[in-house]
């Protein structure tokens, strides 16, 4: 009972009947250039800082410093290799990276 006669005052204050502000309401009408004003303002105070942000996160954590190494243990499940890779030596994956990627036995560089 209090939804209808909100409705019905709600109604007054925009100059239509109850009968039509239920029937846009129902059929989900909005305007075009509501829609395009709502997703405009979006676009600049949402998404836009958020990517800003994301950007700065990402800078700032590149400039951290760099990682210590772990030591190499030479556990007898990993590095498992039944043939060689099929490009370069056999020996390195296709994006090794001799800092981080150590070979079966040792890293690279000690």
């Amino acid at each position: 009972m209090a939804v209808v006669a909100a409705v019905f005052q709600l109604s007054g204050l925009l100059g239509r009947s109850g009968a039509q502000l239920g029937q846009s309401m129902l059929s989900g009408a909005h305007s075009e250039e509501g829609s395009a004003h709502i997703w405009k303002a979006l676009t600049y105070f949402i998404a836009l800082p958020g990517v800003g942000l994301s950007m700065l996160n990402g800078f700032l954590k590149s400039h951290h410093g760099e990682h210590e190494r772990l030591e190499f243990i030479a556990y007898p499940h990993l590095h498992i290799r039944s043939k060689p890779f099929s490009w370069g030596d056999g020996n390195h994956t296709l994006f090794h990276n001799s800092h981080v990627n150590p070979l079966p036995t040792r890293y690279e560089d000690e």
